[in-house]
């Protein structure tokens, strides 16, 4: 079971629903040469980009669900369209089942959106002004308001800047901000694009652990999207991989790794500072005499390499833990961008 399923309504209640969703953006190509950019002014060279192919998705309320893919993979593209922002080519989008382009209006005061290259705070002013303009402009009661705004002061920590002005806000602090402007309405759901881009650990930590709460005590469905997988891992129980804009995978992390394989790292301390040879083990490195190995879990048991060790020489001390996440992942990349190149041969 994942971590935000006991949040999680039984699977009849989908508050994001995406069937056979397709979006292809054209890019205009130009060449360097002179008398090729002349020419393509009257016959441009246009290139299609297939974001998203047939992709299928549902998400139930309550959820914490990590969305994750290399560069260009389609998840931003995907947030958009779930924004409401653009719309897709093909399929259907529905989302506390509403359209999210047709009922524009009505549906953008029940979702929150925030891109981590962005921001939505007035630059040249305090925080408090921006939060202020929202409260007018979305013509959010004042009771609702003011409830709200003491839930995300006190969750956030905004009150050490909350009178600053944006543009002197560090990084980490701006984030925050982004995040209470976004919730001041009480949104149901929770779009997230990289939310924790760029910040240090401690500030990765604060923006994680306020998500967790908010998904806690208000049961707000969280989609969220990174590259720090690590991170991911830690919030949410169910991860979507998309693959040029085809859903790839869908399961917690602990299918992940058993179906992409079990790797794991084995740490072997000998008297000598020579390796040594492990068949069904890939060597690493060695600090000193102790030695790093990569190996699967799934293919070889770590009895059958400590019994190829012990046959070579004495063992002082031995440790195994699972690779980290972000390597798991980089692995899965890999081997989806080789069976690309073997299509292409």
């Amino acid at each position: 079971m994942s971590k935000s399923a006991h949040n999680a309504t039984p699977t009849s209640d989908f508050v994001v629903e995406i069937t056979g969703v397709s979006k292809t953006f054209r890019q205009r190509q130009r060449s360097e040469r002179l008398l090729d950019a002349a020419r393509g002014l009257f016959r441009p060279t246009i290139r299609e980009v297939h974001a998203l192919q047939d992709l299928n998705l549902q998400i139930a309320r309550g959820e914490i669900v990590a969305y994750a893919g290399a560069n260009g993979a389609g998840k931003s593209t995907t947030v958009k369209i779930l924004s409401g922002m653009i719309a897709p080519d093909k399929g259907e989008v529905r989302v506390l089942g509403m359209n999210p382009l047709r009922e524009r209006v009505r549906y953008v005061g029940h979702i929150g959106v925030v891109f981590g290259q962005r921001s939505e705070l007035w630059g040249d002013h305090p925080v408090a002004a921006s939060f202020e303009w929202k409260r007018v402009l979305w013509d959010i009661p004042r009771e609702r308001y003011d409830r709200m705004l003491g839930f995300v002061k006190e969750l956030l920590g905004l009150d050490e800047f909350y009178y600053s002005l944006v543009r002197e806000l560090s990084l980490g602090q701006r984030m925050r901000a982004d995040l209470g402007l976004a919730l001041l309405h009480e949104p149901e759901i929770l779009f997230l694009d990289e939310p924790t881009l760029g910040l240090d650990v401690l500030a990765k930590r604060n923006v994680l652990r306020f998500i967790q709460d908010l998904n806690r005590e208000r049961r707000v469905t969280v989609m969220l999207t990174s590259h720090d997988m690590s991170e991911l891992e830690q919030l949410a129980g169910r991860i979507v991989l998309i693959n040029k804009g085809q859903l790839a995978f869908d399961g917690d992390f602990t299918r992940l790794r058993r179906e992409f394989g079990e790797r794991r790292v084995l740490l072997v301390e000998t008297p000598s500072e020579t390796p040594p040879e492990i068949a069904g083990a890939k060597f690493m490195q060695s600090v000193g005499n102790r030695h790093e190995y990569l190996f699967d879990g799934g293919e070889v048991s770590i009895a059958e390499l400590m019994e190829q060790v012990s046959a070579q020489t004495q063992v002082l001390d031995v440790e195994t833990h699972r690779a980290p996440i972000d390597d798991v992942i980089a692995d899965i990349y890999e081997k989806w961008q080789a069976k690309k190149g073997e299509a292409a041969v």
